[in-house]
């Protein structure tokens, strides 16, 4: 396996927290880990509840029951617990509460900080707030917020008195909010008056209030003052989050709830129709969670966490949740990552002391264009870990993560699920070694396979990504719409997760994911993601992005089209097209040559990263756009059809 970049020191392995849980069940290797863990399923989450000390008010009386259907499992059967329990009482129970909990940083550079003890108290205060308007069990509370610590506050008290926490990302516009919140009946919106992004205002109450009014469910907007500006106001609606709180008391007692009670509603967009609201249990999240945060990313007391997200991607609530589990500093950072300048996560690294560091590829790939001069300007000596997530990498990419931040002394621990399962199906371990770009294998319990266009395993090809097994985690249907959620991931093949991932498992073993399915491009015959194309081009060193779309063709079904980012020493000419066309054949073959090559500034991309070939495809083919509130420069997308 000549391909191998990294390999565990004998350093990560014996302090790893999966190392612990081996020896405690003498597992030797890491491919018995993976077959005990998933051949045993019952066996293996209750070994991880006690092996991570998942704390319960009433310990439950079976790991799961899937008498309904493997559909419909129910996990930790008549078990009672909390999230808020796990990740703030238990601290304060054990004389924790001077730890960090939260670090915040906005983009001039201002910090604050809240000890676990603080945090405790000002999610009681907001919790008891939260309950004096009539908050109770089953209540639905919409997040709408810029990443502050009140975001976490808000989030966590919601789920502290047995309501229902629905983070939305702050990017969208008015109608995206309102489309979430009616769907879920929500009784509360937490906002804010505004927040900065670029050294610019954004009006977030104004976005609330060009739409608020239709949502038929709400009752109260809470508004937390982050910029002290002016903002329109409703007095029987409206309130102030610091007027609320001001005389609440700093003590509230945790609700008991039943493992299958449901903690939050988080939406995904998908590619087609209204938003998904995904249903996330308090024992089924918190055991996904903790176990992915505990083995994958070897979190432990006092780590210093980052990860670049909004709390609108389910990894905004999987970092708070996975990381105080084990009471550890989550750093949240309010910011754009290449303003003022693009080193801005560099000097946080260096700044907070960050252990464990996550971002996106197409992140990645945006700090990369300026060069390696802003990073060895930091000391990054302090990163134990890197994560990634969100889409697949292409070599170029992961080998500059690699090398560049990491040193080649540190492991990528890149991950893929979903919101659906609000965790992952795929990720390495620190105790495993990594090929560029590869998720390593399943996580651990997660029973998946690869399957061929007739539902058989295949290896060493490209094939869909499956599930054969419940997960704790699994979302417990679409909110209101069970047939939905059947149709969606239960359809394609009898009692079989169906992902929507292309996936392929090389002779090695070794897991790698090439894109969306319902990006797929089919010409003549044969299957493509579009990633592998994008790969193939970034390889060049004139292109610093790449996305490529499928476009109808009447003797082949569909062609490729590719829209390129160049470097910025680079100018566009029908020379340099012809090249990176040639570029793609040498990698894929003639069959894959693209019809053409575009080229553009930037590439349409939502504030976690991800590339919207959907919206490419659909403006270069002057159809219907559909709803563009996740992506954060729609002014890229104007300029698709004018590309050269």
């Amino acid at each position: 396996m000549d391909d191998i970049v990294w390999k565990p020191t004998d350093e990560y392995i014996e302090k790893a927290n999966i190392t612990r849980f081996m020896k405690k069940h003498d597992i030797k290797d890491y491919d018995e880990l993976i077959k005990k863990s998933t051949d045993d399923i019952g066996w293996f989450w209750d070994a991880v509840i006690k092996d991570l000390d998942i704390e319960w008010y009433k310990p439950y009386e079976k790991v799961y029951d899937d008498s309904k259907g493997i559909q419909w499992t129910k996990w930790f059967v008549n078990g009672k617990i909390n999230i808020v329990h796990n990740c703030i009482d238990k601290h304060i129970k054990s004389n924790k509460k001077h730890n960090i909990a939260i670090t915040w940083e906005n983009e001039k550079g201002d910090v604050r900080k809240l000890t676990y003890g603080e945090l405790n108290r000002e999610v009681s205060k907001f919790a008891n707030a939260l309950k004096e308007l009539g908050i109770e069990k089953g209540d639905r509370v919409g997040i709408y917020m810029p990443m502050v610590p009140e975001i976490v506050i808000g989030f966590l008290a919601s789920i502290k008195i047995g309501a229902i926490s629905i983070p939305i990302f702050s990017g969208f516009g008015g109608h995206a909010l309102a489309s979430r919140l009616e769907i879920a009946g929500a009784k509360i919106l937490l906002t804010a008056d505004g927040s900065v992004r670029r050294g610019k205002t954004v009006e977030i109450k104004k976005e609330v209030d060009k739409t608020i009014d239709t949502v038929s469910t709400i009752e109260h907007v809470i508004v937390f003052k982050r910029l002290g500006i002016d903002v329109s106001w409703k007095n029987d609606r409206d309130i102030w989050w610091n007027e609320i709180i001001s005389n609440q008391s700093e003590e509230c007692e945790t609700m008991h709830m039943d493992s299958e009670d449901y903690a939050m509603i988080l939406f995904s967009s998908g590619t087609t129709g209204k938003p998904k609201g995904t249903v996330h249990t308090h024992g089924g999240a918190l055991a996904q969670i903790s176990k992915e945060l505990g083995y994958y990313f070897d979190v432990k007391e006092d780590d210093v966490f980052f990860w670049l997200t909004d709390i609108g991607w389910m990894m905004g609530p999987w970092m708070i949740i996975g990381v105080q589990n084990f009471c550890g500093n989550i750093v949240i950072f309010e910011g754009a990552p290449n303003f003022p300048e693009p080193d801005r996560l560099w000097e946080l690294v260096e700044k907070h002391k960050i252990k464990t560091f996550g971002i996106s590829p197409t992140a990645i790939r945006l700090l990369m264009r300026y060069g390696d001069e802003w990073v060895k300007k930091h000391d990054l000596s302090s990163l134990r870990l890197l994560g990634s997530t969100g889409e697949p990498w292409d070599p170029d990419s992961w080998n500059w993560f690699f090398e560049k931040i990491g040193g080649k002394k540190i492991p990528i621990i890149n991950i893929s699920g979903g919101t659906e399962i609000v965790g992952c199906f795929l990720s390495p371990l620190p105790i495993t070694s990594l090929k560029p770009c590869t998720l390593r294998g399943p996580g651990l319990g997660m029973d998946i396979d690869v399957f061929d266009e007739n539902g058989k395993p295949i290896r060493g090809k490209m094939g869909h990504l499956v599930a054969k097994k419940p997960a704790p985690s699994m979302t417990r249907g679409f909110w209101n719409e069970p047939d939905r959620y059947i149709d969606t991931y239960w359809s394609k093949w009898p009692n079989i997760w169906y992902h929507g991932d292309w996936a392929l498992i090389d002779e090695n073993g070794f897991w790698f994911l090439h894109g969306r399915s319902d990006d797929t491009i089919k010409i003549a015959g044969r299957r493509t993601g579009p990633a592998e194309i994008e790969a193939a081009l970034i390889e060049h060193s004139a292109v610093s992005e790449a996305a490529t779309i499928g476009v109808p063709d009447e003797i082949k079904g569909e062609d490729i089209v590719c829209f390129v980012v160049l470097q910025a020493n680079y100018k566009p000419d029908e020379t340099l097209k012809e090249e990176l066309k040639g570029q793609v054949i040498k990698i894929m073959g003639k069959t894959l040559k693209p019809r053409d090559i575009k080229f553009v500034k930037d590439l349409p991309k939502t504030r976690s990263a991800k590339i919207v070939r959907r919206a490419i495809r659909a403006k270069y083919l002057g159809k219907e756009v559909g709803d563009l509130s996740s992506i954060e420069n729609p002014e890229s997308l104007e300029k698709i059809s004018d590309a050269i």
